[in-house]
């Protein structure tokens, strides 16, 4: 805590976010220090409609579980888990498919949650909305990506970076 500026974290349901915040703001406090900025990693699955998203999804994850590299008991060859985040995002998949707004965690559970695997489903509206609920948990930072680079990419730019900023702005919150 005394030399940390960002804290990362995966994107998990709110409730645990908003835990990792509040352990994250006492830490600081004892430390004597400002809390660090909050960064979440999630991949973004966006659908000009909500049914066409969640085709989208269920297309990936079968693409994740097709991969020659998968193995039937539910992780990538040779992966461990090697961290709390990668146990909280599996204890959060045991709990369902989907949370909050648009969480969604088949992703994490295809590959054994081994990192910036799950991902928030929707419309571009739905999508802003639930970046948004984690900014009201204190999150200031994204980072995301989705599973077609160049055409996600382009649609984060047009739909959700854009939206997501100046919400925040109004908010009076701070995201880069």
């Amino acid at each position: 805590m005394r030399h940390a500026d960002l804290y990362s974290l995966w994107g998990e349901p709110l409730a645990g976010v908003k835990e990792q915040i509040n352990k994250l703001k006492k830490a600081a406090e004892a430390a004597n220090k400002p809390q660090p900025q909050v960064s979440l990693s999630v991949r973004l699955i966006i659908g000009p409609t909500e049914q066409l998203a969640w085709q989208r999804a269920q297309q990936i994850l079968a693409d994740i579980q097709q991969n020659p590299t998968f193995q039937n008991n539910g992780s990538l060859s040779g992966h461990k888990i090697k961290g709390v985040g990668s146990q909280r995002l599996l204890a959060a998949a045991q709990q369902g498919d989907r949370h909050d707004r648009a969480l969604w965690m088949p992703t994490a559970s295809a590959v054994g949650a081994y990192g910036d695997t799950t991902a928030l489903v929707g419309t571009p509206d739905t999508i802003i909305a639930a970046l948004l609920d984690y900014v009201d948990l204190g999150v200031t930072t994204f980072l995301n990506r989705g599973y077609d680079p160049i055409y996600d990419t382009v649609d984060y730019g047009r739909y959700i970076i854009p939206a997501v900023r100046d919400e925040a702005a109004k908010r009076n919150k701070q995201i880069a």
